[in-house]
């Protein structure tokens, strides 16, 4: 059987056994290693290394997906564990309470060593928006009590608070952030401005979903330890597009969705608590273990929970960690790097972010003088099946497209896009 003819079959809800999607996996794994080997040397290389690795991506009709920010593609392990074990749980859900719980405990650990966190600090949640939810009405903050956000805030990192303001008088305030900032210091000195005696929380995006930004947490999280301030992350975007250490940030909780970049289903996300903060957080849902359990565990007392697409999630662990995140990191950036530069040079393209390597990721944000945002997107889609989105407000000047740039994207593609692009900038509409 064919690679077509296997996913069909597969996704067609045959007789496949587990034996089957295993023997699958192992030699897609195998496939990887026999790669990493023969290319050892080259960290980023465009050509044969990252061809063969697109090749172990699931994509309908030659679809070239350059939005991943919002939902990106699942690897075909990820995708065959996925099915593996919603068949378990269908044909004996007995295992659901007996083997289950232990093997998400092995996600939990393997998910806590990829972001250098301890497991007692790794709560496995739905996505960001649950995470940054949780932390924003588990805090014991009083009346008149500020919390500083910036001004490009994804609504998950806004309505939370807003939400207190309006129920318990708690101030919101908002820093201003250049498109894009010039610098480290101007994006420090603006929230260091901000700090008022009230100023109890800084809750920032670390991965900034609409100019593409990527804050520099570690050294806000300096700023806000040497005022007494909590710092929260939105680092929805950073979990499989950057090489994540949450002791080297120095946060005290971070929030992401593995299903951006990862390569995880949706539905499966991560809070990261740091031990020392987690009994200042009252638990939202409450169940057996909200007030016994010492750890972060007690943010998760939610029942039972579709265990598929956590153990898919240590898949998609798996996945990455057999290409390395450090080679990972580079090959975006190495990508967004070359789009950044190419667009620069064409008339009537504004970028949106950063060309400093520090202050910017696999998110790349544009606008073209005179065209609508909505026409690049379908123009793109339908002259070469590429897919990017709209993003941004005309009122703040951050109106205008986004690309993703993950590792299954070729500069070929890029070149694509580019070529789409310098059409429309040239005719204007």
């Amino acid at each position: 059987m064919d690679r077509r003819g296997f996913l069909a079959s597969l996704i067609g809800c045959s007789a496949l056994s587990i034996y089957m999607l295993n023997k699958a996996n192992a030699a897609i794994y195998q496939n990887i290693t026999e790669l990493n080997e023969k290319f050892i040397r080259e960290n980023a290389p465009d050509g044969v290394y990252w061809d063969a690795l697109h090749k172990h991506f699931i994509f309908q009709d030659d679809l070239i997906m350059m939005n991943n920010g919002t939902v990106g593609p699942m690897p075909e392990p990820v995708f065959n564990t996925l099915v593996k074990y919603f068949k378990v749980q269908a044909t004996n859900p007995f295992d659901c309470y007996n083997y289950f719980p232990k093997k998400r405990e092995e996600v939990r650990e393997k998910l806590a060593k990829f972001i250098n966190a301890a497991p007692d600090e790794v709560v496995i949640n739905r996505n960001t928006t649950e995470g940054m939810n949780l932390i924003a009405s588990g805090l014991d903050l009083k009346e008149g009590d500020e919390v500083l956000i910036s001004s490009h805030e994804h609504p998950a990192g806004i309505h939370p608070w807003k939400m207190r303001e309006k129920r318990y008088g708690i101030k919101v305030t908002e820093v201003s952030l250049g498109v894009p900032p010039k610098s480290v210091d101007e994006i420090i000195k603006s929230f260091k401005n901000a700090i008022t005696p009230r100023t109890k929380v800084i809750s920032i995006s670390h991965t900034v979903y609409i100019t593409g930004l990527i804050a520099p947490i570690k050294e806000l999280s300096d700023l806000a330890h040497e005022n007494g301030i909590f710092l929260l992350a939105d680092s929805a975007h950073g979990i499989g597009m950057l090489n994540i250490d949450v002791k080297t940030l120095g946060i005290d909780a971070l929030a992401s969705s593995p299903y951006k970049w990862l390569g995880a289903p949706t539905g499966c996300g991560l809070l990261y608590v740091r031990k020392d903060v987690q009994d200042i957080i009252w638990p939202s849902i409450a169940s057996s273990g909200w007030d016994t359990h010492e750890d972060a565990s007690r943010f998760e007392t939610l029942g039972q929970r579709a265990d598929p697409l956590i153990f898919s999630l240590g898949e998609a662990l798996d996945f990455q960690n057999i290409i390395g995140k450090d080679r990972i990191e580079r090959r975006i950036k190495t990508l967004a790097g070359y789009l950044k530069k190419e667009l620069q040079s064409i008339p009537k393209v504004r970028l949106h972010t950063s060309l400093n390597t520090y202050l910017s990721g696999g998110l790349t944000a544009f606008s073209i003088s005179g065209v609508d945002p909505e026409r690049i997107v379908s123009f793109l889609r339908e002259k070469y099946n590429i897919v990017i989105r709209t993003i941004g407000r005309e009122s703040d000047n951050t109106q205008g497209v986004r690309v993703s740039t993950n590792v299954y994207v070729s500069f070929k593609h890029i070149d694509m896009l580019l070529e789409g692009v310098n059409h429309l900038a040239r005719r204007g509409t």
